[in-house]
């Protein structure tokens, strides 16, 4: 049988759709507790508007950059935080979130394992809806119980951008 390259192209990314959506419903509705907590997420992320991105990188090629252009392009407004940089995805980039001249709703942060504690005590003073531990960053069930005793939503272990790609986009038919 042949096809016509538009369907088989279709073909192909509707099997690679559904592969990717097999593997994040099986990896993030696994247990109760992650069953929860993806759609306390999926809430989260329809309510937000403002996205801070501590560690954000003004090199295209590195992950905090990709998922800030893929949220702006979300439409969400990015809020660039990079203490090395003025300008970041064509925006002004602040080099601390004390700086942030806007409410943030959700304070992402890509930084080492290391960092994160202070990151974390700068991102409680602007009382954000959420904060994000992105991938890679570690586990900081200390911080988690700090973070939920002010009220604010802790997310950690997860990309934004991923559960935004699963929960929230609309794929074009």
């Amino acid at each position: 049988m042949s096809f016509r390259r538009g369907e088989t192209e279709t073909q192909d990314r509707t099997q690679m759709e559904s592969t990717f959506r097999t593997w994040y419903e099986t990896k993030m509705l696994a247990t109760p507790e992650l069953i929860q907590e993806t759609k306390s997420i999926d809430t989260l992320l329809r309510e937000v508007n403002t996205i801070a991105i501590v560690g954000i990188s003004k090199n295209p090629t590195r992950d905090s950059h990709f998922v800030g252009r893929y949220l702006m392009n979300a439409g969400y407004t990015i809020v660039p935080v990079n203490p090395t940089a003025s300008d970041i995805l064509d925006l002004p980039t602040y080099p601390n979130l004390a700086s942030v001249p806007v409410p943030i709703d959700i304070v992402d942060i890509f930084r080492r394992p290391e960092d994160i504690p202070a990151a974390v005590e700068e991102a409680l003073q602007l009382r954000p809806k959420a904060i994000w531990l992105q991938l890679g960053t570690g586990s900081h069930p200390e911080l988690k119980e700090r973070v939920e005793k002010e009220g604010i939503q802790f997310v950690q272990n997860r990309c934004i951008k991923v559960d935004h790609q699963f929960l929230i986009r609309e794929l074009p038919s």
